[in-house]
């Protein structure tokens, strides 16, 4: 891969952050736009107000077959405001920057408000929970402009698809390659003293090869994403492992009904923590609508489980120095040894709650799965050792979680495993079960640890679930 270059745009009266960024708006200028909003909404006899400033550009290209597809080139802005007349809340956006724009903005927001039903709990952050000045300009190595042209990245892109075509003869197909890069930048305020914000970027290559010709075709994909364009696989080894994967599904079989132990490949797995991320969050607390209601401080993993959350990460796809609302985050432990030790709440939600908030307005913060039993040597064929006999999950299709009950199912495609090693691959099936007794059934986590956006686990081993086969 060739390492990216930058190029230097030319100057304009309010570009840019470097010179290299892409951006067509400074910081300083994202300050004035937001004061301005913030200074209005006073005028008007908000109570309290915040505002918002953001713009994000970018390139996306694919192919197919050898040859150009599409390209893309994107670039959003947008200023949204929220006033508040004592706990009454409005909110309005524009993506017009000019004074009178956001003047006619702040007033949408501010009658919005004027004719919004109070709630006790709507208002800004406590004063005491916004982030210290300074800790708000922390370094977190975030933000790493990719200046590849457009025939750069078809380049990039058709070397990846070329990999996977000549893997073999029986890669027979594409449904194509991509190449993205992006990045965006923000500045946001408040009225409770809260001024911050940063820039941040995302890249990656990914391609979608198929395997087999008629009834015994296989499609497959593989991805790599990172903040730096200099850390993503090349695009010959994503190319190579998206073919080797659909070739190992060829000739898959449908199996009968069983229950069996199910093991998770490590993206699924991180599907798994983001059921229980979203069964622990703010919203479907208050609301009653999640299988983990009122489990602070119970039970609810094995005593092996540890999640732990790190803002802090350097280069982490969920690293922030605050949250979306201007909040201090934390370095916690969400689960001990299988006990919940925190909920995910933004102030909203915690004071539903009668709670504090957790710093996650906006998501969760780098969380890693972790096994106090996981070996330095528990590989995938570890795994599958442990497994012993039953499935080897690959693919997950549709929604299928109830999160009111637990209850799962899902559709499935993977491999059946016998006596720890693989057998054949099998498609066509569903796997089911209850959320609550698959979080309590997790046997082993694998050191076969994979970073899925903001998730980092292995695969991992549940004792048993349905399997509905032919």
């Amino acid at each position: 891969m060739k390492k990216p270059t930058s190029a230097r745009p030319p100057s304009s009266p309010e570009s840019t952050k470097p010179a290299d960024s892409g951006f067509a708006y400074t910081r300083a200028f994202f300050e004035t736009r937001v004061d301005a909003a913030l200074a209005h909404a006073k005028k008007l006899g908000a109570s309290d107000a915040g505002a918002e400033v953001s713009e994000g550009c970018g390139l996306s290209v694919s192919v197919r077959n050898g040859e150009l597809e599409n390209v893309e080139r994107n670039r959003d802005k947008s200023l949204g405001v929220t006033v508040y007349i004592g706990n009454r809340r409005g909110n309005a956006s524009t993506s017009d920057f000019s004074d009178a724009a956001i003047e006619q903005t702040v007033r949408a927001a501010y009658d919005i408000a004027r004719f919004t039903a109070e709630d006790p709990f709507a208002s800004l952050p406590d004063a005491d929970d916004i982030v210290p000045v300074d800790e708000r300009e922390r370094n977190l190595d975030l933000f790493f402009p990719w200046a590849v042209t457009s025939e750069e990245a078809a380049v990039l892109a058709l070397e990846c698809e070329a990999a996977a075509l000549g893997v073999s003869k029986r890669i027979t197909n594409s449904e194509g390659a991509a190449v993205s890069a992006q990045q965006s930048h923000f500045f946001s305020a408040h009225t409770r003293g809260f001024r911050g914000g940063y820039a941040s970027s995302r890249h990656s290559f990914s391609v979608s090869p198929i395997a087999g010709k008629g009834r015994d075709m296989q499609r497959d994909a593989w991805y790599s994403s990172m903040r730096s364009a200099d850390e993503l696989a090349s695009p010959q080894a994503v190319g190579r492992y998206a073919a080797e994967r659909a070739l190992s599904r060829l000739k898959a079989r449908k199996i009968a009904t069983v229950e069996c132990p199910v093991l998770f490949e490590s993206p699924l797995a991180a599907g798994l923590l983001g059921a229980f991320v979203q069964a622990v969050s703010g919203g479907a607390l208050y609301r009653k609508s999640t299988f983990l209601l009122d489990s602070l401080g119970k039970q609810v993993l094995p005593k092996h489980i540890d999640i732990q959350e790190d803002p802090f990460v350097l280069r982490g796809k969920g690293s922030s120095p605050f949250d979306d609302e201007g909040v201090r985050v934390r370095s916690r432990k969400v689960v001990d040894a299988g006990r919940v030790q925190g909920y995910f709440l933004s102030s909203y939600s915690a004071r539903k709650l009668g709670m504090r908030t957790t710093g996650n307005s906006g998501g969760s913060h780098n969380l890693t799965f972790t096994s106090r039993l996981t070996k330095a040597g528990d590989n995938l064929d570890a795994m599958l050792q442990k497994l012993g006999t039953g499935l080897f999950v690959t693919e997950l299709m549709g929604q299928g979680v109830n999160y009111v009950t637990g209850d799962y199912s899902r559709g499935a495609s993977g491999f059946w495993v016998e006596n720890g090693r693989i057998a054949y691959p099998v498609h066509e099936i569903t796997i089911a079960g209850n959320m609550k007794d698959m979080l309590k059934g997790i046997e082993a986590v694998g050191a076969d640890t994979y970073n899925y956006g903001a998730k980092t686990v292995g695969s991992i081993l549940i004792n048993r679930m349905k399997v509905a086969g032919s």
